[in-house]
């Protein structure tokens, strides 16, 4: 295992998978190119971000997902929706620790869907807080 780290998070990356920084966007890809999973971090300057905040986050920012499900992922915790859009099956999160925010899309073929789903869940699990959480 790697650890990616940036200056807001931090997870294990397994092997298999490869990951590219772009300012506050980062695209973690598996070697045989079954899917992309994109992590943009956001931090706020009001103080700690509540579920209440992600979930009306979530439900403006992605409409197309059908039904929201709570869940912790390492030390985040927030809301996560799957849907398929022209032929593409997406998974997005909405997570956070504090002032940091995470959105997360998973996004692979719908005839692969799921594919990869246990090995994301896995690698999400390892997220902790990074040591400069604010910006």
């Amino acid at each position: 295992m790697n650890i990616l780290e940036t200056d807001q998070w931090c997870l294990l990356l397994p092997p298999e998978w490869i990951a590219e920084r772009e300012d506050d966007i980062v695209q973690i890809t598996d070697r045989d190119g079954v899917g992309e999973l994109e992590i943009t971090t956001l931090c706020g300057d009001a103080g700690a971000i509540t579920m209440d905040q992600l979930r009306s986050m979530a439900l403006e920012e992605s409409p197309e997902v059908a039904q929201w499900e709570t869940v912790r992922l390492g030390a985040f915790e927030g809301v996560s929706g799957e849907f398929v859009e022209d032929g593409a099956a997406i998974v997005e999160w909405y997570l956070a620790k504090e002032a940091v925010l995470l959105y997360i899309t998973y996004l692979c073929d719908e005839e692969d869907a799921g594919m990869d789903l246990a090995a994301i869940t896995d690698m999400l699990s390892t997220l902790v807080l990074g040591d400069s959480p604010a910006l």
